[in-house]
């Protein structure tokens, strides 16, 4: 057997494991109710379904993907967290996989200094962990950081746009340090911290702001370490997000594909207007460009410096695919797409939501135009 068709049976197994992961991702999705879930956020207390949660983490034991098996984890890399999150954005399932497992739990995996037992009770599913360090206007900028360590170890501050704080049992805080940004481990209930769930425009993610007050933190970086840690695992979360926003804008197609198939003027379906077929062609494109941006990302998983450029990329293109592609399908739809009654508006909700999650499509732009020395 040549090294080439070697090479190409490995690519089929990879592609048929990948396959299995989202024909079983996709089918627990259905089972519990398909977006049936996300909608019933709209009347909830902000939070997440907690018997998907239990399904999708702990059964299936998600909740340690992408964490190394050594740390606790499931193992698996970058390809296996992007078909989970793309499953789960066609559904907009209200669970804390990109909040804990992916956000968090990437940054935790690369400090040093994290207990012995916390990355493998996140990855376990039953405890939560949440990173609280991105500045006023949710965008992660080391050397503008609102929480500050004083010399006794005691954390002060506010964190804003915290998502799935509420529930979480472990804070992961970046803060400023005399040798500059480290991170921190705050328990949930310490004393010292206190959290207000936000009202947010997208029910099915939830998000707090945490004020510290003297909260006792453990150390996880020294030195100034902490801004690296943070910028490894954000270049993975951008990645797995992205690719969450091509399953919601996927969806948002199909919807709006659908509709126009069996929606009726002048005794003919609307999609075999010219407008409407064009329209969906320019959505799909959309689609499967975005799809195109997390792949190219996807290829870079272990060159660090790529990787920040294609996240970056990935971030802005499927941010803007993804709100085009709701918010079309919202006026393919006419009237019933502005009720509360449709599905649309909960993917446009998302949309808009995602697109400002981690610094919007101009955020990365300037950071694109520094990691390329424009």
């Amino acid at each position: 057997m040549t090294s080439s068709s070697i090479g190409a049976q490995q690519d089929a197994e990879r592609a048929s494991e990948l396959g299995a992961l989202r024909e079983a991702v996709h089918d627990l999705i259905e089972g519990s109710g398909g977006i049936a879930p996300a909608r019933r956020r709209l009347s909830a207390e902000p939070g997440y379904d907690e018997d998907a949660w239990r399904l999708l983490g702990t059964e299936m034991g998600l909740a340690g993907l992408g964490i190394a098996e050594d740390l606790g984890g499931a193992g698996g890399g970058l390809a296996e967290l992007t078909v989970v999150a793309e499953e789960l954005g066609r559904a907009l399932l209200p669970v804390p996989f990109f909040s804990s497992t992916v956000l968090a739990g990437q940054i935790l995996a690369r400090c040093p200094g994290t207990g012995p037992d916390v990355l493998a009770q996140v990855a376990a599913g039953g405890e939560l962990a949440a990173f609280a360090g991105t500045d006023p206007d949710g965008c992660w900028r080391p050397d503008h950081l609102p929480v500050q360590a004083k010399a006794d170890g005691r954390l002060h501050g506010q964190a804003d746009f915290v998502l799935d704080e509420a529930t979480a049992a472990h804070l992961v805080v970046a803060a400023r340090t005399p040798a500059g940004c480290d991170l921190f481990l705050v328990a949930g209930d310490a004393e010292g911290v206190r959290r207000r769930p936000l009202e947010t425009l997208d029910p099915t993610r939830a998000q707090a702001s945490v004020s510290l007050d003297g909260a006792p933190g453990t150390p996880l970086t020294t030195g100034g370490a902490g801004a690296a840690a943070v910028t490894a695992g954000l270049d993975v979360a951008l990645v797995v997000l992205a690719a969450e926003q091509v399953g919601g804008a996927a969806a948002c197609l199909d919807l709006a594909v659908e509709y126009a198939k069996l929606r009726q003027q002048f005794s003919r379906p609307i999609g075999s207007f010219q407008a409407i077929k064009h329209k969906l062609a320019d959505l799909l494109l959309l689609v499967e460009m975005g799809r195109s941006a997390v792949d190219r990302a996807m290829a870079a998983e272990h060159d660090p410096a790529r990787l920040a450029e294609a996240a970056a990329v990935a971030k802005i293109w499927c941010s803007d695919a993804y709100t085009t592609v709701a918010t079309e399908n919202v006026q393919i739809h006419g009237g019933i797409g502005f009720t509360w009654e449709h599905d649309a508006h909960l993917y446009f909700r998302r949309a808009r939501a995602d697109e400002q999650l981690l610094g919007d499509a101009t955020f990365h732009r300037e950071r694109l135009a520094t990691l390329l020395g424009w």
